[in-house]
């Protein structure tokens, strides 16, 4: 009793996967006698607060160094230097993807478990605020270089990261919309919507838009942190994208079985 229902973890054998809260008892029993094994998850928390939690950091952090507080940069070279465009560029879109994913957060996400450990938060956070930090004191430093190729690039990029940031909204929307035939869900199929047309060719295109944004925003800005986080969330994706198309297969095969699960050809 001093453990609370959602950390609590039962499962029918040592080691084995654990069971789902809506698993009756009386479905599992094949006889009149069932062993079940308890396992302390560990303090709990809600999606949606891990979500919040996660992506509100980033957004605050990058705003901090974006107004140049005195205790992060020099206050007579801030004032000496000149703010090249696309700092104010980078802000914004930095800003309007993490605001992206807050609100879907809260009105399009559905979530099918209702917890997670509070370790995995505590991980997120210090992987997405940490690479925020370092991010932003780049773009937002003094001595901060605009990229090479200048406005055209700048501006190509700047493109690209909207349009992957529509992208992934619109595939989210989609894939918390999905339809049902009879008593069976249906695989999310492409509509008039542009956007939605990559479902002809990947499983997971919410991954994909969600890679192209960072590695837009990786040209549009030219800075190594951003590369480099660029780099690890390609990596990342592509680990979930795959194992969310093998459940995907099980699921939906005939509608999946000829699509990728990230990249075309590559995933």
């Amino acid at each position: 009793p001093q453990w609370y229902p959602s950390r609590v973890g039962l499962q029918l054998e040592r080691n084995g996967p654990f069971l789902k809260d809506s698993v009756s008892i009386q479905s599992l029993a094949v006889s009149s006698i069932i062993t079940l094994y308890f396992t302390d998850l560990g303090q709990q928390v809600g999606w949606t607060t891990f979500f919040l939690t996660e992506y509100t950091g980033p957004l605050l952090i990058y705003l901090l160094f974006y107004i140049r507080l005195s205790t992060i940069y020099d206050q007579v070279e801030s004032r000496k230097n000149f703010r090249h465009p696309v700092v104010h560029l980078a802000c914004f879109c930095h800003c309007l993807h993490y605001i992206r994913h807050l609100l879907e957060t809260l009105f399009v996400h559905k979530f099918s478990e209702g917890h997670t450990p509070l370790k995995n938060m505590i991980k997120g956070c210090a992987f997405y605020w940490g690479f925020t930090s370092w991010i932003a004191y780049y773009i937002n430093h003094p001595r901060y270089t605009p990229p090479s190729f200048g406005h055209k690039q700048v501006s190509y990029a700047a493109v690209a990261f909207l349009m992957c940031e529509a992208g992934n909204h619109f595939i989210n929307v989609a894939l918390a919309h999905q339809t049902n035939s009879g008593n069976r869900t249906c695989f999310p199929s492409p509509t008039y919507n542009p956007f939605t047309w990559l479902f002809l060719l990947v499983s997971c295109p919410n991954y994909t838009y969600e890679a192209g944004s960072w590695i837009s925003f990786t040209v549009m800005t030219q800075t190594l942190p951003v590369g480099i986080f660029a780099f690890l969330m390609v990596i990342q994706m592509s680990l979930w994208a795959q194992k969310k198309h093998r459940l995907y297969l099980k699921r939906f095969y005939p509608e999946v079985r000829r699509k990728a699960a990230m990249i075309p050809i590559i995933f």
